[in-house]
């Protein structure tokens, strides 16, 4: 077990005073900070750091000894990936593929020779990237297709003429194929049939949020937001088709291949696979492959279910059920002065999001090793660390533990 040091990542919707002020540094920082990454991606890896002060990526740590890190028999690389995620603005409009599409859709664009950091590229490696986010503060995100009956509801209370057209298209076909057909003609719209159609619903908007029908007022609210942020954008239409969430704290969402989703604002630790694979649906600048998008895109609606971590036996553990491959994710909550075991096997990443806590386990070889986790740090666990305990060092202490999910099975 060794100390990891995330790595900053700076993105223009990131916020300046969240993540510097849940590490402990001077806040507000210099430059917007999105995203803190705990891991082995190769594009911006986390340090480990010895007991001498020598401070190695983990990606190289891997590299140099698979076996020990990962464990005999493994492939060679950390399946999942750890950050800490900070929404001062919305991000864009995206999908991940499955692990099919993404191995097929790699290897096409492998064949068509696109350099791997092209703008234009959707494929960067060949694998899934399913997510977890869990809320550290109020979260609120957009995500999945909603159920099209209420679509019919929430866009027939705009009274915008101009929708009606629209809505007749999903009123007549309320299901899946529905959703389709409404959003790939709104992606696909000239530019200025999207202008003028955004310009009567932004107006539309207004006025509902102005009245006394108050059914779809965070929808609404979060149309007009996304309007003055990303003008002109379809992303904005899309936005009135998708499921609007707000997580309190503790709570999750795990987003598997083909949701549609958009974090719009808060704090929270999000786990994925450990892969760079985005299709973008709009509100950005980016690239947008309608073709793609539209092979990758889940249209089947349904309520997003909040994820509440489930008790594991009768320790302090808690962990979030979802179906990955690649992560199991769990939670421990600590009075001060409290102890518990870790519920981590192989390779594992520990963060501490709030409090404090001493953490420790034993070697292969007999030895035993221990180090202190505040808010923002962070243990990496080699596959031979065993017996991982930990006391808390400050009341409010809480850890998340990623691991395999084969490993804890085990």
């Amino acid at each position: 077990m060794r100390r990891l040091q995330g790595a900053v990542r700076t993105y223009a919707w990131g916020s300046r005073t969240a993540l510097a002020q849940l590490c402990g540094r001077p806040s507000p920082s210099a430059h917007p900070e999105a995203e803190l990454w705990f891991g082995a991606h190769p594009a911006d890896p986390a340090m480990v750091l010895d007991d001498d002060g020598a401070a190695r990526s983990l990606l190289t740590v891997i590299h140099d000894d698979p076996e020990t890190e990962l464990g005999p028999g493994k492939p060679p690389r950390l399946p999942f990936l750890v950050k800490l995620l900070a929404a001062d603005e919305p991000l864009s409009l995206q999908a991940h593929p499955s692990r099919q599409q993404a191995r097929e859709g790699f290897a096409r664009e492998n064949l068509a020779r696109l350099p791997i950091d092209s703008p234009i590229r959707n494929y960067r490696d060949d694998n899934p990237k399913p997510e977890l986010i869990v809320a550290l503060e109020p979260f609120d995100a957009l995500t999945g297709f909603r159920d099209p009956h209420r679509t019919v509801e929430l866009l027939r209370a705009l009274d915008v003429p101009a929708l009606d057209s629209y809505v007749d298209m999903i009123a007549g076909q309320p299901d899946a194929s529905g959703l389709r057909a409404l959003f790939t003609t709104w992606i696909t719209l000239p530019q200025p049939a999207v202008s003028a159609l955004l310009e009567h619903v932004l107006a539309g908007c207004m006025r509902y949020v102005s009245g006394t029908d108050r059914r779809f007022v965070a929808e609404v609210r979060t149309a007009l937001e996304l309007g003055e942020t990303y003008p002109e954008d379809a992303g904005v239409l899309a936005s009135l088709l998708l499921n609007r969430v707000r997580l309190q704290p503790g709570e999750a969402l795990y987003l598997d291949a083909g949701n549609l989703h958009a974090y719009l604002h808060g704090l929270g630790v999000e786990v994925m696979a450990n892969s760079d694979n985005v299709l973008r649906g709009g509100l950005t600048p980016k690239h947008v492959d309608v073709p793609e998008l539209l092979r990758v895109l889940d249209f089947r609606p349904a309520d997003m279910p909040v994820l509440l971590p489930e008790r594991i036996g009768d320790g302090e553990a808690t962990r979030y059920r979802t179906p990955a491959r690649e992560f199991a994710v769990s939670r421990v909550e600590l009075g001060e002065a409290d102890s518990a075991g870790l519920p981590v096997a192989g390779p594992s990443i520990v963060l501490c999001t709030s409090g404090a806590a001493s953490v420790s386990c034993s070697h292969a070889d007999g030895g035993a090793v221990s180090l202190t986790l505040e808010p923002g740090a962070a243990a990496w666990f080699s596959a031979g660390d065993r017996d991982a305990r930990t006391k808390a060092t400050a009341a409010g202490t809480v850890l998340f533990c990623v691991s395999e999910p084969a490993e804890l099975e085990r």
